[in-house]
């Protein structure tokens, strides 16, 4: 075995040091342990009408897309809009997205559209002008409409048909499913008061 042989002064005076600074055992007090305790539950404010939400996603890798719908649908729900008031549609790719988001808010059926996709080289225009293109039109739809709409939409730098990064994009989508859904639920909340004061003449 190899084993670190120490110097044999520094031994005895380890030795020494532990003689001298050992307290025993009964002379310690006994801290009393913590008590048991539920971490706290967040409570998220409910809404005064009922929501319902689109959430529009592409096709192009869908597994890994897959990871925030299912992280936002999770998310969404503990924030007081039940899974059967999302109702969700899948286009070919993200380009395809905003003329349906648009045509999803013009039915009044929904009071927010989400979008989700991943754009990744792949051709002269399958980098940042998909992306760019997608992200003003989502903006053009809520701002023609009134209809909120929140992007999912994600443009790596670098993208490699690997397992690693397969990986490492489900876990991002999943996070931003969360973040979506946070984002979703705090600005309806904030346009159902909004609409409210405007409807009373408050504002």
């Amino acid at each position: 075995m190899n084993q670190m042989l120490q110097d044999p002064q520094a031994e005895i005076e380890q030795a020494e040091t532990e003689a001298i600074g050992a307290v025993p055992q009964a002379a310690v007090p006994a801290e009393p342990s913590p008590p048991d305790e539920a971490p706290p539950t967040l409570s998220h404010p409910r809404f005064t009408k009922p929501q319902r939400v689109a959430f529009v996603q592409s096709a192009w890798h869908r597994d890994v897309v897959a990871e925030c719908r299912i992280a936002f649908l999770a998310e969404i729900e503990a924030r007081h809009i039940a899974r059967e008031r999302v109702d969700v549609f899948e286009v070919p790719g993200s380009f395809e997205i905003p003329l349906h988001a648009q045509l999803l808010a013009k039915t009044r059926r929904y009071t927010a559209i989400v979008a989700a996709g991943l754009v990744v080289d792949g051709g002269i225009y399958r980098h940042e002008f998909v992306a760019d293109t997608v992200i003003k039109a989502l903006m053009d739809v809520q701002l023609r409409t009134e209809v909120p709409v929140f992007s999912a939409v994600l443009t790596p730098q670098q993208f490699h048909e690997t397992q690693a990064h397969f990986e490492f994009f489900r876990k991002h989508f999943a996070v931003k499913g969360i973040e979506v859904a946070e984002a979703c639920a705090n600005t309806l909340l904030s346009l159902e008061r909004l609409r409210g004061q405007v409807a009373a003449g408050i504002m």
